[in-house]
C-alpha cells in the first residue's frame, strides 16, 4: 500500500486515481501510523516552498518523512514535493527543506533564455542521465507534463533525467531510496503511469 501524504498542498485526487488505474492500492492520509505501515510513500505538492514546509512542520510530518526515508522506505516527491526533498529553496527568501538530497532549489529565470515563459508549462522530453528503477520503462525522449518556476540545482550523480528549456533543467532525481519528479506523472499520460507503476512495483537495484 502506498501512502499519499496529505498536508494541505497538492492535487491528491488525480494522483490516487492514477494509482488506481494501474491497480495499486493507495491511501490519502496525514496519520502517522498509517504512513509508517505503508510500503511506500508519495509526497505531492503545489504552491510555495516555504508554505509547504510550514504545513509539514505543523504536525511534525517533516520529521516523520525523514525517519521513514532513513529506514529505507521508498519515497517519491512530485513537483513541489520533489523540491522539498532538497536542502533549501530560494523561493521568496531562503527556506530549509528536508535535506534528503543535496542541492538548492533556484528560479528557472536565472538560467533560461530571457523571454521564455515562466512558469514552464507543458510537455517536455526527458533525457535520461543515470539509471534508476522508476525510469526503467521510459524510453529516451518521452514527454511528460511540467508546471514549474523553480528547478533543483544538484550534483549530476543525483540527476536521473533532465529536460531542455533553453537550459538543462533537472526533471527526475534520486538518492538511494528517495526519488522525485519535477513533472507530474499523474498528468503525463501513459509515460507517467509507467513511472508510477515502476515506483510502486520496482526495486531500487534495477
Amino acid at each position: 500500500m502506498i501512502a499519499i501524504i496529505d498536508y494541505g498542498v497538492g492535487n491528491l485526487f488525480s494522483l490516487s486515481r492514477s494509482l488506481e488505474a494501474i491497480g495499486e492500492e493507495s491511501v490519502i492520509t496525514n496519520d502517522a501510523e498509517t504512513i509508517q505501515r505503508a510500503g511506500k510513500i508519495i509526497l505531492p505538492g503545489v504552491g510555495a516552498f516555504g508554505d509547504a514546509m510550514d504545513k509539514l512542520k505543523e504536525n511534525r510530518m517533516d520529521e516523520l518523512v525523514k525517519r521513514q526515508a532513513a529506514l529505507g522506505k521508498p519515497l517519491m516527491g512530485i513537483c513541489l514535493g520533489m523540491q522539498l526533498l532538497f536542502e533549501k529553496s530560494l523561493e521568496f527568501g531562503e527556506h530549509g527543506g528536508l535535506s534528503l538530497i543535496p542541492g538548492t532549489v533556484r528560479p528557472i529565470g536565472d538560467v533560461i533564455d530571457p523571454g521564455l515563459k515562466i512558469p514552464q508549462i507543458g510537455w517536455n522530453a526527458l533525457r535520461k542521465t543515470n539509471p534508476y528503477y522508476i525510469l526503467k520503462d521510459v524510453k529516451e525522449g518521452e514527454c511528460v507534463y511540467f508546471v514549474h518556476s523553480y528547478w533543483a540545482d544538484t550534483a549530476p550523480e543525483y540527476i536521473i533525467a533532465d529536460t531542455e528549456y533553453s537550459a538543462r533543467l533537472t526533471a527526475t532525481v534520486a538518492n538511494g531510496n528517495v526519488c522525485g519528479c519535477q513533472f507530474h506523472p499523474e498528468k503525463s499520460g501513459n509515460t507517467g503511469l509507467r513511472i508510477l507503476k515502476s515506483f510502486a512495483q520496482g526495486e531500487m537495484n534495477i
